[in-house]
């Protein structure tokens, strides 16, 4: 399939010159490189478009900064691939990474395909492999911070493909929908993958396909920004998905979870923007709930997502988080 189908990599961007430069000759330099390279400009203040037009990139530019999932979204309506490549401005790409993913797409039932991401400045730590949902509505991306091991070695079937670094079909938009630009950035690729979950549509995770990631690059991990749209988005996804029997049902998990999750930002010292965040999520549940999914679909699709994540911690080791909220739950 990969020498056959036209390939467009999709590149959002903001600021940072110096990432999107690397980032742009690793897909260059890919044993099956893209056939198309598209970086939409999220209104940039330094050298990044130049950076776009020396590496042979198109180059979209939005003027202001709308988000990761606008530009991810009119990089999809702009390309003319069949196949997608998205990937962050601070990814490094091992030169077999595409290769091996377009591999996986050959198989029909196949829909997207991600790989291994490791810390750029710590090769050995893993930066995430794929994405789990609990019934909290809140996630995780699965291997964070674990060294890699053979929890992560084998080929799986998942629903939840991060968004950092990844290879999808083009029809897999036109069949569940685009990114929702209500969450901006952060989750906004869980909320994408709970609607593939929902819909049947699933990817597998390619250990051999390795991208090195920088990770916050834009704000730094624990910025007040950062903490702020993760809380809001917890909230978001609970709104716009749960259908209210599940609301009531998952009463207990959502409370444990998202109320853990502001004492871990409280130990960062970011209490006020998780606060900010939950009161942001709430008053922006009316415009985006639409729940569509059954409730006995969407608890099973929750039921072994939650199961997964447990799985992986007690294989890897418990995080503080993860074993009060399922001591609590």
């Amino acid at each position: 399939m990969g020498s056959r189908s036209l390939v467009t990599a999709i590149v959002p961007n903001w600021n940072h010159a110096e990432l999107l430069e690397s980032a742009l000759a690793s897909l260059r330099s890919q044993s099956r490189p893209p056939d198309e390279i598209i970086v939409v400009d999220n209104g940039s203040t330094d050298r990044s478009s130049v950076v776009a037009r020396e590496a042979g990139a198109r180059l979209i530019c939005l003027g202001q900064n709308r988000g990761f999932a606008a530009a991810v979204n009119i990089g999809i309506q702009q390309s003319r691939g069949s196949i997608l490549a998205v990937l962050n401005n601070d990814v490094e790409l091992e030169p077999s990474w595409l290769e091996q993913l377009l591999d996986s797409l050959g198989d029909p039932a196949c829909w997207f395909a991600t790989g291994k991401l490791l810390r750029r400045h710590n090769p050995q730590e893993l930066d995430g492999v794929y994405d789990a949902l609990a019934r909290s509505g809140c996630a995780w991306r699965c291997g964070e911070g674990r060294l890699d091991g053979p929890s992560w070695q084998g080929k799986i079937r998942i629903f939840f493909p991060p968004m950092t670094a990844v290879v999808l079909r083009k029809t897999l938009f036109e069949r569940v929908g685009l990114l929702d630009e209500r969450f901006g950035s952060y989750m906004e690729d869980v909320e994408f993958g709970l609607r593939c979950a929902l819909a049947g549509c699933q990817g597998e995770f390619v250990p051999e396909a390795i991208a090195f990631h920088v990770g916050s690059s834009t704000f730094g991990r624990w910025h007040p920004e950062v903490v702020r749209l993760l809380a809001r988005n917890q909230v978001l996804i609970v709104g716009k998905h749960f259908p209210r029997a599940l609301l009531w049902r998952y009463a207990w998990p959502i409370l444990v979870g998202q109320l853990l999750w502001g004492l871990v930002a409280l130990r960062h010292g970011r209490l006020w923007a998780y606060l900010r965040g939950k009161l942001d999520g709430v008053r922006a549940i009316p415009s985006v709930r639409h729940p569509r999914a059954e409730p006995q679909q969407l608890a099973k699709v929750l039921r072994e997502s939650e199961e997964l994540i447990h799985k992986l911690q007690r294989a890897t080791g418990f995080d503080l988080y993860w074993r009060l909220y399922f001591a609590l739950t």
